[in-house]
């Protein structure tokens, strides 16, 4: 069993918001189990040659593909993804486990496009916040979700790392992370 493997009829009006042609010529869709191979064998040079394809597993695909994105460009070359889902604990909150643009199509749009298109789809399930946790050694992450209007948690626990708010060690020994905030709308 592999779950869907096409993804292309919009369900609902946030769908059809979230999926409708967009910048750059991109197709709008939602990611299945039939993407993995191909995402999971780009991720780490889009991530700047950090090895974080072992926290892309296949299950993200298959459980969480109807709140989560891929923009593609002619001949269905990926141009960016972002895989994210509300929490089901925490529903107020809409968790981006992934986001990654093609580096050749950077300053595009497609990030900020991808963001905005999942803030749609989490607002229709409910949720009140946007929730990305970024290594804080990666300028061109955290400088994106500055861009685009997130504040880095500063709570308890945090300590100034690569000159941001962060949590040392948070998910294992030696892996920082920001915890990047924005509400939704």
């Amino acid at each position: 069993m592999t779950g869907r493997t096409t993804s292309d009829a919009p369900s609902s009006a946030a769908d059809e918001v979230a999926l409708a042609p967009g910048p750059a010529n991109l197709r709008w869709r939602h990611p299945v189990e039939a993407d993995h191979a191909g995402l999971v064998g780009l991720i780490d040079d889009w991530y700047g040659g950090r090895r974080v394809h072992g926290a892309f597993g296949r299950f993200l695909l298959r459980h969480f593909s109807a709140t989560s994105l891929l923009a593609e460009a002619e001949g269905g070359r990926v141009a960016g993804y972002l895989v994210g889902f509300v929490s089901p604990d925490l529903p107020a909150e809409a968790f981006v486990h992934s986001a990654a643009v093609n580096p050749n199509r950077r300053r595009q749009g497609i990030g900020r496009e991808l963001y905005r298109r999942f803030e749609l789809l989490a607002a229709q399930r409910g949720a009140e916040r946007l929730v990305v946790h970024v290594w804080p050694g990666d300028p061109i992450a955290v400088a994106f979700h500055r861009g685009i209007g997130f504040d880095p948690d500063t709570g308890p626990g945090t300590m100034p790392l690569y000159g941001i708010p962060a949590y040392p060690d948070y998910d294992f020994p030696g892996e920082d992370r920001v915890i990047f905030v924005r509400p939704i709308g």
